[in-house]
């Protein structure tokens, strides 16, 4: 009774004041603010207002409740560690295949020989900190042939 009694009051100051709003000329929030105060006048004609004062104050309606969150928790971890190890066994098992089939064979082996330095090789105008300086880009310039860049 006093769920219906707040409702209707809800309504009617929220009416009050969507009809305070048109009088100021703002027609757009005044038809909002009047379609937000007839949904609780509205929710206690359609008896939707009983049926929640019903459930919150009984004993087996929030043991329901707490079986429907249990449930959600048990199937939201299942969904995790789903995702983390990557699908079901049979889906794990197709796209190992596939892992397979897509790795050439060739792909783990080196595309350029050693990069060993003779003294011989060295060019004689050059000092110790530009042939660092030089080692450093060589080593650069592999990687980028490497993955062809």
């Amino acid at each position: 009774m006093i769920a219906e009694t707040v409702c209707s009051a809800v309504a009617a100051a929220g009416l009050g004041i969507a009809a305070v709003t048109a009088y100021r000329k703002r027609f757009l929030a005044a038809t909002r603010l009047a379609a937000y105060s007839l949904v609780p006048l509205g929710l206690v004609m359609t008896g939707v207002v009983d049926w929640l004062a019903d459930t919150a104050f009984s004993p087996t309606a929030w043991a329901g409740f707490g079986v429907l969150g249990l449930s959600w928790v048990l199937f939201s971890t299942t969904r995790a560690v789903e995702r983390r190890r990557g699908g079901t066994r049979k889906e794990r098992r197709a796209a190992r295949g596939a892992q397979r089939e897509a790795v050439a064979p060739t792909a783990s082996a080196p595309s350029l020989g050693p990069a060993v330095r003779t003294p011989a090789t060295r060019p004689a105008g050059k000092s110790r900190a530009t042939e660092s300086a030089g080692e450093d880009f060589s080593d650069i310039e592999a990687i980028l042939k490497k993955h062809g860049i």
